[in-house]
């Protein structure tokens, strides 16, 4: 039989992550190529204590469907983490909701937002994720450029006065992925004048914010917002488990109760025994203690990798030194090849991600790639970097 399939997905592909990772599978590969938090990273007793405490005294609460809009004593706690945490004041325009994973959260949204052969307007290079949702719903990808502090403002309003039907600007402002970039609050400001000048919405996704290991904290760009113009996205993915798929998103009150219905079709609502778990352990433990443990282990883990780099690899590659997250950004001189380079380096058993992944086109020409630091034992850091440096020296 010939399956006929929709438009809509027709013309996507499988993520180049993903398939990269299938290589990995392999014990012998070196993987720089995932985004996983490391294996010392989760609280693993602590959960184990929590979900059994869970099972004991509401069983059936963790077992039975619930409301679409999340568990209400989550919803409660990061409603006041917001504003005490993060620095978000209340609005009463706001409303913030519980969404499988910061993911879901990108696809409900622009579900709700993007018609077809409307424009979004991105960070160039950007989350291939979100890349991918745009792209399903036959979004105009629009790319603006990234600086060493954020997307050029020129070029970010030349795009939002050249593409009238521009539905929202795509931000990822902390470590950016995958170019491990901060923006300056310089830029968030400015980001946010513009989105206020065009009348254009802003998706603010910060699933790295709580990793920063080194430089001064920036403000979000919610925290700026009077005007209801921000749909901020956070994730419990980074701080405590990815496998969970707990996330949230925060936006005004209006434009959640379309999500919520979007989600009513999608999932009904997101896992009640994980939203539990995710509010327990809030509730029981410093997130101030156990954020400063993961941004330690991540501080050394950067390091290393990034004093092996200057060490091992040929000074005309360039790379990104983020202020927090899990990524580091490499660029080959002018001409490159880098798919052949990323080939090579997976024959000599080290993953990386090419960063045509994160492009806005298949055509767009980089001569970047992704490394991951956090999922590797320092071990294997110090081993693939010989190896790709090996590589690099090899290359010119």
């Amino acid at each position: 039989m010939k399956y006929e399939i929709s438009n809509r997905m027709s013309g996507l592909q499988p993520s180049a992550i993903r398939e990269i990772l299938k290589a990995t599978q392999d014990p012998k590969i070196i993987s720089f190529a995932a985004g996983n938090p490391s294996s010392d990273a989760f609280p693993v007793q602590k959960i184990k204590k929590i979900t059994d405490d869970i099972f004991e005294q509401d069983p059936i609460g963790a077992l039975q469907y619930s409301v679409t809009e999340g568990y209400t004593p989550l919803r409660e706690t990061m409603k006041d983490l917001m504003h005490s945490y993060y620095g978000v004041p209340k609005r009463d325009f706001d409303e913030l909701i519980i969404v499988s994973g910061a993911q879901q959260g990108i696809e409900l949204t622009t579900k709700c937002l993007v018609n077809e052969g409307d424009t979004v307007i991105c960070e160039a290079p950007s989350f291939i994720g979100a890349l991918n949702t745009f792209r399903s719903y036959g979004a105009k990808l629009v790319g603006v450029e990234l600086e060493d502090d954020g997307m050029n403002i020129e070029k970010l309003e030349e795009a939002l006065k050249t593409n009238k039907n521009a539905r929202f600007i795509y931000v990822i402002p902390n470590f950016q992925n995958p170019s491990g970039i901060t923006t300056s609050l310089e830029k968030r400001k400015a980001i946010y004048e513009l989105a206020k000048k065009y009348s254009v919405m802003i998706m603010e996704d910060n699933p790295y914010g709580d990793l920063r290991y080194s430089g001064e904290y920036v403000p979000s760009i919610k925290s700026m917002d009077t005007d209801g113009l921000v749909i901020y996205l956070g994730s419990f993915s980074k701080i405590l488990s990815p496998g969970m798929r707990v996330g949230y998103v925060m936006a005004p009150r209006e434009l959640l109760q379309k999500v919520i219905v979007a989600k009513q079709c999608s999932d009904v609502h997101t896992t009640i025994l994980q939203q539990m778990i995710c509010d327990r352990f809030l509730k029981e433990n410093d997130l101030s203690e156990h954020v400063a443990m993961l941004r330690d282990m991540y501080r050394k883990k950067s390091a290393l990798m990034i004093g092996e780099m200057e060490k091992q690899f040929n000074p005309k590659v360039t790379f990104t030194r983020p202020q927090g997250g899990l990524f580091l950004w490499c660029t080959l001189p002018e001409g490159a090849d880098m798919m052949d380079f990323c080939r090579k380096a997976v024959s000599q058993n080290v993953a990386v991600v090419p960063g045509n992944a994160f492009t806005m086109y298949d055509t767009d020409v980089t001569y970047s790639f992704r490394m991951n630091f956090s999922t590797p034992s320092d071990e294997q850091i110090v081993k693939g970097i010989e190896i790709l440096g090996k590589m690099t020296r090899e290359l010119f």
